[in-house]
């Protein structure tokens, strides 16, 4: 069985610019689930994938340094509500899936399959 997510874009069904990114927008009042972010380089290439509170997550990512040395190929992000009970092994599903360039330990459970954004 495979969990099927509604990964969100931005305006005009585009994938939305995590640096550009309203985060203050109602959209994400009290939204938890799991994200995906990646950079647009000739060679794309998923950064980091994580859970929790969208907007404090992908705020703290803004700042992160690590992240950031990614800016200059345009860092994207796309995020999916995922009830609590399911978020650690759809997080493992999606980082052994797209082995992210950060973020080495993920949650020891079972993976939970899901339908890719892409």
């Amino acid at each position: 069985m495979v969990l099927k997510l509604n990964w969100m874009r931005c305006v005009g069904d585009q994938w939305c610019n995590l640096i550009q990114l309203n985060l203050t927008h109602p959209h994400f009042d009290n939204l938890e689930g799991v994200y995906i972010i990646w950079h647009g380089a000739p060679n794309p290439s998923v950064v980091y994938i994580g859970q929790g509170v969208i907007r404090d997550r992908l705020n703290e990512h803004r700042d992160d340094p690590q992240v950031l040395k990614y800016k200059s190929h345009t860092l994207f992000v796309t995020w999916a509500f995922v009830q609590k009970v399911y978020r650690d092994g759809v997080e493992r599903f999606l980082a052994e899936k797209w082995k992210p360039k950060m973020g080495a330990s993920f949650p020891n459970v079972e993976p939970i399959e899901v339908n890719s954004p892409w």
